[in-house]
């Protein structure tokens, strides 16, 4: 796969001695890339060093060709950005606010931008809203609306950072199928802390923790790697839970007619605890690699990155 994205060594120090960003080496291809990781992994300091918004400390960046310090403009001309927080004006329609920002970002005349402005409003499913104030949108349409400005000069790379953070499910679902579409003709990077988001969208992910990339690979690869590392526990009793609790990483929690179902992840299990090993989900794949990831107690022999 063709790279488009190319990270070198990268690293970004703030007050001196944290590190957001550690060495960070991966390329990015053709089609959706999932970014996972916890809140204060990094993400979000990555993705505005793609967006020239941040300049490392160190190493290089490479988008479509550009070097983020050397071509600054070029690589903004380019890339769509959709930060986790922005801004509307809630008193323009979507189509006032949408020729607003292909003023601002000089795209073409008015004529070039009503055809511009109606392409993405059809393509986020908002031509129909077109009229109406967007201060009375819903969170999942704000989301869209954003999506819009960021696709409106048609940029080769749409990066997308914690775009269903507080949404329900209904616009979550809605939202990823919109990115996917879009990946069919972009590249396109989720960055996010969802596993969910990820799942049924991505076709290789990152995994980013403590500044660090521990893993790079398919889904699936991702989830093989905690694979006999979960195992669920029918508990009977409290003392048996907080037995659990001291000894392993608990994961899920469900009641059923037969007693507590407990869902653990752990690096090795005790040999005389009677629980059943379980398929590993992505989410359980997420766990594992917190408890047990590169850097972290517990040692993770295998925290290389994965090509």
């Amino acid at each position: 796969m063709k790279s488009i994205i190319s990270f070198e060594n990268v690293s970004k120090v703030f007050n001196k001695d944290f590190y957001a960003l550690k060495n960070v080496t991966f390329e990015i291809g053709e089609g959706m890339f999932g970014l996972i990781g916890p809140n204060g992994a990094g993400k979000s300091t990555l993705m505005k060093s793609l967006v020239t918004l941040i300049n490392p400390d160190k190493g290089k960046i490479i988008v479509d060709g550009y070097d983020i310090k050397k071509d600054s403009l070029k690589v903004r001309n380019v890339v769509g950005y959709l930060p986790q927080e922005f801004s509307i004006y809630p008193n323009l329609t979507s189509k006032e606010f949408l020729n607003y920002i292909g003023q601002i970002n000089k795209i073409g005349n008015r004529q070039n931008r009503k055809n511009k402005i109606e392409k993405v409003l059809k393509q986020v499913n908002l031509w129909e809203m077109r009229n109406k104030k967007v201060g009375g949108f819903s969170g999942g349409m704000k989301r869209r609306l954003g999506i819009a400005a960021a696709i409106l000069k048609n940029p080769k790379i749409l990066i997308v950072d914690e775009p269903t953070a507080g949404l329900d499910p209904e616009e979550r679902i809605r939202f990823r199928m919109l990115l996917v579409e879009l990946s069919k003709e972009k590249c396109v990077i989720l960055s996010t802390h969802i596993v969910e988001d990820i799942s049924s969208s991505c076709e290789k992910i990152g995994f980013l923790n403590k500044g660090e990339i521990q893993y790079i690979g398919s889904p699936m690869e991702f989830i093989l790697k905690a694979e006999g590392k979960v195992r669920e526990f029918n508990v009977e009793n409290e003392d048996e839970m907080l037995d659990l609790k001291q000894k392993y990483q608990l994961i899920g929690i469900r009641r059923t007619q037969a007693g507590t179902i407990v869902r653990v992840v752990a690096n090795n299990f005790l040999k005389f605890d009677k629980g059943v090993d379980v398929e590993p989900n992505l989410e359980d794949a997420y766990m594992y690699f917190m408890k047990y990831g590169k850097g972290n107690k517990g040692g993770f022999k295998e925290g290389k990155v994965y090509a």
